[in-house]
């Protein structure tokens, strides 16, 4: 096909026939995918979580600001580290493609960046606080690949008609046949690689199998059962004891730690006269306990659903303490992950006597899932989870505030994060199809550790009425609540508080989640037939 002019214009190729730009841009997006998938496949073997792309979105999260956090929460929910992956994706695409164009006009300049962003992500997975020095090693070989790749590539790019040869291309100059070939023989690889490293990752399998194997002892102290008042029986209505696999997942852990029971423990250390480390084994053979316990993310909008009530199974954090004989003028302990995250939850919350503070191995009458911390996590009524519900926990650090930061305080949160006394309407929904007549209101409400007494309502600004209360099994669980109302036409505004046990009635003033949780008022709008 030949190249045709017009007067005042430049030559351009005949129809169908990409410009050698978009070629080269696409030998830089299967150079560099290639060169991920290699990377992927070393990390497989040193540590999934060397990845280059998870260390970069590990190092995004350490890196955001509280405030941005919360945005992203109230954007996506529980899919923010999805969307944070998929955007990380997104820019390595473009960046690849940007890659492969410079290194056909400004031969070696794309390579030579490629190579600086490969030894970028092999420093940033190195300083990870869980790294060892092998963590660089994925990035360092993948960009090996990617580099060599991507010029072997674009000295194949197909130019454009009347183009002078490119430095290093084959002596017949290069035909889009062959380019093709090269490409897609590439991109095969890619993919090779990347199977290759899932099914070297069978590791999660592994630990999945063993956790269904897994027979938690029963409870040498059980917890009471569940009244049947507890549930209300209203459809829409937040569950007592919430599922499993509806319980809510916030942290910091881009891909869910894989740790085998019989590699974990857990060492208390720090400020203590007799530190010790138990054993997987140590910790089952120990008397366990059952409690009810509501856990909250600081990170809840006010009405929001990062809530849940489970049961949960483990031993109780003070005798663990007890133990350990904490040093006078401690006063914190820095409970830590197996994935770098901290959290700083008080000395003093932890030995209280009627807190049911867990070392949890259990949740809802099976082991912990993964996604909840699987084999042991630290369960705490009355604390936001950032500063006491550390997943797959593998030490406590008695030590003190003024000596040590956990990990979301110099982000700008506080330092120790009471539970504030909420409440939510689950029922009507705004844009439900509602008639006039009695409709009922629903929903929870919760004061851990205080428990809730009273819930009330108010409609349209007049005055609050008293919603009826389900039993509970005691302080540390949410309620739920109801009240039937005789709805007339138009438009509503519903509104709801609390009062806890000591009389304290939840705070009208609205506040973000930043820096020690939500406050205000759940209220809905509602428009009746």
């Amino acid at each position: 096909m030949t190249t045709t002019t017009e007067p005042g214009s430049t030559p351009r190729t005949g129809a169908g026939r990409p410009h050698a730009g978009r070629w080269a841009a696409l030998a830089g997006v299967v150079a560099t995918g290639a060169g991920l998938a290699v990377a992927e496949l070393v990390a497989a073997f040193v540590d999934p979580a060397s990845s280059p792309v998870l260390a970069a979105g590990a190092a995004v999260v350490d890196a955001v600001p509280g405030w941005l956090k919360d945005l992203a929460i109230s954007w996506f929910g529980t899919a923010d580290k999805a969307v944070l992956l998929g955007t990380i994706g997104v820019v390595a695409l473009a960046g690849a493609a940007l890659v492969g164009v410079l290194q056909r006009r400004r031969p070696p300049w794309g390579a030579a960046l490629l190579a600086a962003v490969g030894v970028l992500a092999a420093v940033v997975a190195g300083l990870r606080p869980e790294a060892t020095v092998l963590w660089a090693l994925p990035a360092l070989v993948g960009v090996g690949v990617a580099v060599a790749l991507l010029r072997a590539l674009v000295a194949r790019v197909p130019a454009s008609p009347g183009a002078p040869p490119l430095p290093g291309a084959p002596a017949s100059g290069p035909d889009r046949r062959g380019f093709l070939l090269w490409t897609g023989l590439t991109a095969a690889g890619g993919l090779v690689a990347l199977a290759a490293s899932r099914a070297v990752s069978a590791g999660s399998r592994a630990v999945q199998a063993v956790r269904e194997s897994i027979r938690l002892p029963a409870p040498a102290r059980a917890a009471p059962p569940v009244p049947a008042g507890a549930e209300l029986g209203v459809d829409g209505l937040a569950p007592y004891v919430t599922p499993n696999e509806s319980f809510y997942r916030i942290d910091t852990a881009l891909i869910v730690p894989q740790v085998a029971p019989q590699d974990w423990s857990l060492t208390v250390t720090g400020l203590v006269d007799e530190p010790f480390t138990i054993t997987w084994d140590d910790l089952l053979a120990l008397p366990l306990e059952e409690h009810h316990v509501t856990l909250a993310c600081v990170s809840n909008e006010v009405g929001g659903d990062l809530v849940g009530n489970a049961l949960w199974l483990g031993y109780p954090v003070r005798d663990l303490l007890a133990r350990a004989r904490p040093q006078a003028g401690a006063d914190m302990v820095l409970s830590r992950s197996t994935d770098g995250f901290t959290a700083g939850t008080p000395l003093e919350i932890l030995q209280e006597a009627d807190r049911q503070c867990l070392l949890a191995v259990g949740m809802n009458g099976e082991p912990l899932p993964p996604e909840h911390g699987f084999p042991a996590r630290l369960v705490v009524p009355g604390l936001y989870g950032y500063v006491s519900a550390t997943k797959w926990v593998t030490e406590l650090k008695v030590t003190r505030f003024a000596d040590d930061e956990a990990y979301w305080t110099p982000r700008g949160w506080s330092a120790r994060g009471p539970v504030k006394l909420s409440s939510r309407i689950d029922v009507p929904r705004p844009g439900d199809d509602l008639p006039a007549g009695t409709v009922t209101l629903a929903g929870v409400a919760w004061a851990q550790h205080t428990g809730v007494a009273g819930v009330e309502v108010q409609v349209d600004d007049g005055d609050w009425t008293a919603a009826e209360l389900a039993d509970t099994v005691g302080p540390d669980t949410w309620r739920q609540w109801r009240l039937d109302w005789d709805a007339t036409p138009g438009d509503h505004l519903v509104a709801v508080r609390a009062t806890d046990a000591d009389g304290n009635v939840q705070v009208s003033e609205q506040a973000p989640p930043a820096p020690d949780g939500s406050t205000g008022w759940h209220t809905i709008e509602l428009t009746i037939q």
